[in-house]
């Protein structure tokens, strides 16, 4: 039997995706529409999200500041209005690195990495997570980091906001599946995208922002607990866990004196 024009438009599939303009996010977004997701794009600069929006089948430009939680509920609200339905997936993606010494510590930098890596991504659940509690359907994403999982030197608070939002994932995820909603932690590696070309040193396993959102749509379809990439890095990093900490602090020394980015 044929679909009809409205089980067809409940088939569709519906994403909104923060920090879209660029990067992964745009990557992702590109990735989805492909295959057939109904995409809202996410950023502070509207003609940039727009720009991207204009590429995919089903693709909507909405600003957003994420560091606002009024700014994000209202996005969140617009976007199931324009998709026409209820949102199946938001993915917290917006993000930013800075690097500093612990020496030179930079409270403004600091503040506005938590802002948005970790507050940005909780103003999401918020406006998202009570709707897919009442339809006991829909998947929440975050994409955190492979930095995440032991504290990096001179990328100290960005491996901490990327730390608070595995463990906010983790803890969530556990308590959602009983209302048939989804919980996955992203943790990439080094991914080419603006916010890594300033780093002034050598990305072991770096991978284009095309090749990552395939491995991350791939895990986002499949209802993925964890999707961490590349295999190297993860396994490299999933060791340095076991690492004791006299021994990590002796291997990590020299990323101590490298340069922080610019």
């Amino acid at each position: 039997m044929l679909a009809s024009p409205q089980d067809k438009l409940r088939l569709v599939q519906r994403v909104l995706i923060t920090g879209a303009s660029s990067g992964i996010g745009a990557a992702l977004a590109r990735e989805l529409g492909r295959r057939g997701w109904a995409v809202a794009l996410l950023a502070r600069r509207r003609e940039l999200v727009d720009a991207v929006a204009a590429e995919l089948p089903q693709g909507i430009g909405i600003a957003c500041d994420v560091t606002d939680s009024a700014s994000v509920h209202d996005a969140a609200r617009e976007a199931a209005e324009r998709l026409g339905g209820p949102l199946d997936l938001a993915v917290a993606n917006a993000g930013l690195g800075v690097t500093f010494p612990a020496a030179k510590f930079r409270l403004a930098d600091a503040e506005e990495m938590i802002r948005v890596n970790v507050l940005g991504m909780m103003y999401l659940f918020d406006a998202v997570i009570p709707g897919m509690v009442e339809r006991r359907s829909g998947q929440f994403a975050g994409v955190a980091s492979i930095a995440g999982l032991r504290g990096m030197p001179v990328s100290a608070v960005y491996s901490a906001s990327k730390a608070a939002m595995q463990a906010f994932l983790e803890g969530t995820r556990v308590e959602l599946a009983p209302h048939g909603i989804a919980v996955t932690t992203i943790n990439p590696g080094f991914i080419a995208t603006p916010m890594t070309e300033k780093n002034r040193f050598r990305m072991p396993f770096l991978m284009k922002a095309e090749e990552a959102a395939a491995v991350i749509a791939d895990g986002l379809e499949r209802r993925a607990r964890v999707i961490e990439f590349p295999r190297p890095m993860s396994l490299l990093m999933r060791t340095m866990r076991l690492v004791p900490d006299a021994i990590y602090d002796t291997l990590t020394a020299p990323m101590a004196r490298r340069k922080p980015s610019a």
